[in-house]
């Protein structure tokens, strides 16, 4: 907000405009993917969550059924798009140096980088942040929220935006489990107060827990 000398009041939105641009944008691509009949996944979580973990084990176990590809976003490095790289799936990585977040416009450039002939599922793996990047539609089919429970039960009431968009909730590191004061129903019950609708699915790639659930979670978005 800025006065000029005859006291005229004038303000300035800046996120609006930004997020009216992001949109603008995010409509493009949904136009796209859904025009070639692929469905996206934006996948939301903290730093360590475990998602390219989850996510590889994930295009392993779905190769043989599914086309999938990938895009990776970051600050830095192309660490995470080198081991998906080593599933032979499609991925394009996104470096944000100054941003925390993966923006529509991010998406449409990497999707004009990916072949996407015959995919029928793609994975957006965001910044590692529950805050920005719950704001910005990259024009997907469902957010998906993913929490390690080494980051508390409140963690849902701390950010809550990203769960109350969210499709699902994805635990992670359920393994874990026995060596952490981590109240399981706690975390749930906070979740459902954020976002009353939300599917829970609890995971664990060394465990193997809940991982077919996850997957049937997938077939049943492609599928449908």
């Amino acid at each position: 907000m800025t006065s000029n000398r005859n006291g005229a009041v004038r303000v300035i939105t800046i996120e609006g405009n930004i997020l009216e641009q992001n949109d603008r944008f995010a409509r493009q691509n949904r136009a796209y993917l859904q025009a070639r009949g692929i469905y996206t996944l934006n996948l939301l979580s903290s730093p360590g969550s475990g998602k390219t973990t989850l996510l590889v084990e994930t295009l392993d176990r779905l190769k043989n059924e599914i086309r999938c590809a990938v895009i990776e976003g970051d600050q830095q490095t192309s660490n995470d798009a080198q081991r998906i790289a080593e599933t032979q799936v499609p991925v394009v990585q996104i470096n944000t140096p100054q941003s925390c977040h993966l923006d529509a416009f991010h998406v449409r450039r990497a999707l004009e980088a990916l072949p996407l002939d015959g995919v029928e599922l793609l994975f957006i793996e965001n910044v590692g942040n529950l805050i920005c990047p719950a704001s910005f539609d990259l024009g997907e089919d469902e957010k998906v929220t993913l929490m390690s429970i080494t980051e508390g039960e409140d963690k849902p009431l701390k950010y809550p935006l990203a769960f109350h968009l969210a499709h699902l909730l994805v635990l992670t590191k359920m393994d874990l489990l026995p060596y952490l004061h981590f109240d399981l129903e706690l975390c749930k019950q906070n979740a459902w107060r954020i976002n009353p609708g939300l599917s829970i699915i609890a995971t664990s790639v060394y465990s193997q827990t809940g991982l077919e659930e996850w997957c049937n979670y997938l077939r049943t978005r492609v599928r449908g």
